[in-house]
């Protein structure tokens, strides 16, 4: 089964039924919930401002760097600093909540916990 891509703004958003097929690479896995995360947040408008406000970034720079693994990471830094946000967005995509936290550690620039 093919997930929908819907076309929200300037953003695509996954339809909640995407599935998340366990043969993808770690990395390629973790990009794709990176990107729900980053569509899950310009649909909710303010965690958008928020997100924006926080990377510092315009709407265009978020735009242009949102296929960097690097920015994806921090896509998933934002969602994982605040436990409601986290719950709302695992609920949204389908996944535990600590799913989110396990592939972000796939992606550049993820914390050392060990």
């Amino acid at each position: 089964m093919r997930a929908a891509k819907v076309r929200t703004g300037c953003l695509w958003r996954y339809s909640r039924a995407m599935p998340i097929r366990e043969s993808k690479s770690g990395t390629e896995n973790a990009e794709t919930i990176a990107l729900q995360a980053l569509a899950w947040i310009a649909s909710e408008e303010d965690h958008l401002a928020r997100f924006i406000g926080l990377a510092g970034l315009s709407v265009g720079e978020l735009r242009a760097r949102a296929s960097e693994p690097a920015f994806l990471g921090g896509v998933l830094d934002f969602v994982l600093e605040n436990e409601a946000l986290l719950v709302a967005f695992a609920e949204a995509a389908g996944l535990k909540p600590e799913a989110v936290a396990r592939v972000r550690r796939q992606l550049p620039g993820a914390p050392i916990w060990e």
